[in-house]
């Protein structure tokens, strides 16, 4: 299996898995509650690199989700079918092929650094370069987006929160039970 998991103890982030809770845009949990966090081999190395980067900066990272069995996007997509903000299950989401990350900045106690809207907001204001938000929120996505990107990742323009691996369609597709992750219940 190409999925790695991701722990505070191996990676030091923060792990708050939204989809995990009723904390997110559907108000209702999408994972199961004890969901672990996991990324393909290759967005791991890349999110390595992010937190050397990050901590240069005096900054950890908090992750939001990653890994995002196939059920759960249409789970996910029958809510919402708004393909600004989310990627059509029929298509495939980068979340699915397990290179995908959403994302946030925390100081080093991991209190998140403020980026002018919550994660999973589906509102332009939540789009990188948005100049209708403080100017702290938008120089902490810039940082964000500056990290991310060196480290390799894609951002998408739409969600300060979100980034990928390059070429993100070049991986497989993963349901729960191919995945062998055991998040769905």
């Amino acid at each position: 299996m190409s999925l790695v998991e991701i722990t505070p103890q191996h990676y030091d982030v923060q792990i708050d898995l939204k989809y995990a809770t009723s904390d997110n845009f559907t108000g209702k949990r999408v994972y199961r509650k004890d969901a672990r966090c996991f990324l393909h081999k290759e967005a791991a190395a890349a999110l390595e690199r992010a937190i050397v980067l990050a901590k240069t900066q005096g900054y950890r990272l908090c992750i939001y989700d990653a890994f995002r069995p196939s059920e759960a996007q249409w789970k996910l997509w029958e809510h919402t079918p708004d393909p600004g903000f989310l990627a059509d299950p029929r298509r495939g989401s980068p979340h699915s092929r397990g290179v995908a990350v959403d994302l946030g900045l925390c100081r080093w106690d991991f209190t998140p650094l403020p980026m002018g809207t919550g994660f999973d907001e589906f509102h332009p204001r939540s789009h990188h370069g948005r100049l209708d938000i403080d100017a702290q929120s938008q120089r902490n996505r810039l940082l964000l987006m500056g990290i991310m990107t060196s480290a390799g990742w894609d951002f998408y323009r739409n969600e300060w929160w979100h980034y990928q691996l390059f070429n993100s369609r070049s991986y497989a597709l993963y349901s729960d039970k191919a995945a062998g992750t055991g998040m769905m219940d």
